[in-house]
């Protein structure tokens, strides 16, 4: 893929194949931090080669949902099943049981989290290498690959400080694809990013999107979630309050509360 963008990717993508069963189930999540309750009885499903949109205002508990999804925060209560492995978060699994869930999805971060002293072709292969276990010519390969999916050919022996923001979001995104996860989750990947860098980023999550990768993000940018999700749930205080086709919740919500919120961020003056 070349540099983006161009304009047939403002176009509404085609909806995910239905029908079988989802590819990720949350039932009955809740987690509360020092007393404080910021997840309450979550409960949603994902269809394999679907993208879910989470929104909601500042603390709602949407990044926490994506940390319980990938087992980097541990909740209080719940079931989360990704394929064919669940975790029964009431039970108090054990690291090996987290660990298996944790392999099933791959994070990408709102701050990059890249490591600064590694080019980005090691960014990249570190994971596949020292967690998977796999060959490093094998990773490198793959690395390269993904690179140039991600319109950063060149890039492969410089440093994260030799990258503008988007790219390094990009390189982000391409270690979270090393790992071969069978799901995606994004936590705000744009918000980080100056105004002019958000849309190379989003044009790779849609070309994601429409090569079938099932999806999960955290988002405030309302056009993403309206051309290319399959469902958006909005949250708030810690639960799902509305939720359906993107057409009805950012266009027609039943809420009041949705309508609120998609106010102010649409129409903030």
């Amino acid at each position: 893929m070349t540099e983006p963008h161009d304009e047939s990717r403002d176009e509404p993508r085609g909806p995910a194949p239905q029908g079988g069963p989802p590819l990720l189930e949350v039932t009955g999540l809740a987690k509360a931090f020092d007393g404080v309750e910021v997840l309450r009885d979550v409960e949603f499903a994902v269809q394999p080669g679907s993208v879910t949109v989470l929104i909601g205002p500042s603390g709602s508990g949407k990044t926490t949902v994506l940390r319980c999804l990938n087992a980097l925060e541990t909740a209080d209560a719940g079931l989360v099943r990704i394929g064919d492995v669940s975790v029964d978060y009431s039970t108090r699994p054990g690291k090996r049981a987290l660990s298996k869930l944790r392999a099933q999805s791959a994070m990408v971060f709102q701050a990059h989290n890249l490591f600064p002293h590694l080019t980005v072709l090691r960014n990249i292969t570190e994971g596949p290498v020292v967690v998977q276990g796999r060959p490093q010519e094998e990773a490198d390969a793959e690395a390269r690959a993904l690179l140039e999916s991600v319109g950063l050919a060149g890039k492969a022996e410089q440093h994260p400080y030799q990258l503008s923001g988007g790219q390094q979001q990009r390189v982000g995104i391409a270690r979270a694809l090393a790992l071969d996860p069978q799901l995606l989750l994004f936590d705000e990947p744009t918000s980080a990013l100056d105004p002019e860098l958000v849309g190379e980023v989003l044009a790779v999550m849609k070309d994601l999107a429409v090569q079938g990768r099932t999806m999960v993000v955290v988002t405030h940018e309302m056009r993403f979630a309206q051309s290319v999700s399959d469902q958006v749930l909005f949250m708030d205080g810690g639960v799902v309050v509305e939720r359906g086709e993107p057409a009805a919740v950012l266009t027609d919500p039943r809420e009041a509360r949705t309508r609120t919120f998609l106010h102010r961020v649409l129409d903030p003056i």
